[in-house]
This record gives structure tokens, C-alpha cells and sequence, in this order.
């Protein structure tokens, strides 16, 4: 039986938004979790993972893995390593396969960045997350060299859960503490 898709949207106003709704996130993630961000350059999905990987608590220095493909930041509690990969470069399964991201699954929180229609086949439930930016983004010249300022626009957030890891009561859970890290970081308060 095919469980039916959850969805969550949101317009993020700025990083700060973006890296609040991140930690949050983290906090949610459990080992054996998958997470795959899809958006353009710039969109945010590096800052996503960092801000998830503190929510997490792994080890700081999360950059985007595009040249190694996949960077383990392991935890400095007792929780899950975080897996940070870029899926850019891989052409489909069999690439992705490579990598033997099965092998660490199970005890990680897997976060794979262009990895819609790469990752599915790992598990049977996953977070797909895509940012978008480019709504309302001034067009760059070039956006190997975008600054602070531009990567600091509005986004927009979307989220969909798929699987029985994310059941009602665990997806109704995420997304009400998604909605306060937000409503929060609007506010000036601290979420906890």
C-alpha cells in the first residue's frame, strides 16, 4: 500500500529563516534518515545542512562536498554522523551505488544535495526538500561569485514526506516545529 505524500511550504524571508528552519529540522532527523535538497545554485542547500547539522550536533566545517562527493561530520554527542553529499556529478543509481551509502545508512542522517531520482531507491521513506530563490531572486552576472547580500533573499521552502517514518503523528510533529523555529527567529526569540 502507497502511503500518501505530506507536504509543508513556506516562504523563507532570509538565511536567518533558512538556517532556523534548518536547525529545527536537524532536531527532528534520526539515524537511518534521508534527506535529498533539490535547488539551483545559491538556493541555500549547503546552508540548509549546516544549520541542520547543528541541529543535529555534528562536528562544524559542513561545506558542500562537490568535489569529494560525500563528507561524514560525525556527531559530538551521541546522536547520528551526518552524510553530506553532493549527487551533481553522478548520473543515476549505479553511480550513487558507488558510493555505498547503504553501508552507513542504518546509523546516519543522510543529506544528498541533487540527488531527486538518484537516492530513492536507498530506503523507503525520505524527506524531499526543494529551495527556490530564484522567484524572487535579482538575476547575477555570475553565480560562481554571488555575494552575502544576494544569497540573503527570500526562498522558497518545500517539503515533502514520503514513507512510514514520516506517519502523520512524526509529520505533524516536524512541521509544527518547523513553523515555531520560524515563527521564533521572526519574532527575535531563541527556539528551543
Amino acid at each position: 500500500m502507497n502511503e500518501a505524500i505530506k507536504e509543508f511550504a513556506c516562504q523563507l524571508t532570509d538565511l536567518a529563516q533558512t538556517e532556523a528552519l534548518g536547525e529545527a529540522l536537524g532536531k527532528n532527523l534520526k539515524a537511518g534518515d534521508l534527506v535529498i535538497l533539490t535547488g539551483a545554485l545559491g538556493a541555500g542547500k549547503t546552508t540548509l545542512t549546516q544549520s541542520l547539522g547543528a541541529g543535529l550536533n555534528v562536528r562544524e566545517g559542513i561545506i558542500s562536498p562537490t568535489f569529494v562527493l560525500a563528507r561524514q561530520h560525525p556527531s559530538l554527542a551521541d546522536g547520528p554522523t551526518l552524510i553530506h553529499v553532493d549527487a551533481y556529478r553522478l548520473k543515476d543509481q549505479n553511480d550513487v551505488d558507488t558510493l555505498d551509502l547503504e553501508s552507513t545508512l542504518a546509523e546516519s542522517v543522510t543529506v544528498v544535495e541533487w540527488g531527486l531520482g538518484k537516492v530513492e531507491h536507498l530506503t523507503d521513506s525520505r524527506l524531499e526538500i526543494t529551495l527556490d530563490r530564484e522567484v524572487n531572486a535579482v538575476a547575477v552576472e555570475n553565480p560562481w561569485e554571488e555575494s552575502e547580500e544576494e544569497l540573503d533573499e527570500p526562498r522558497e521552502f518545500a517539503l515533502k514526506a514520503i514513507g512510514p517514518r514520516w506517519d502523520s503523528e512524526n509529520f505533524a510533529q516536524l512541521k509544527d516545529n518547523l513553523r515555531s523555529a520560524i515563527n521564533a527567529q521572526r519574532t527575535g526569540e531563541k527556539h528551543a
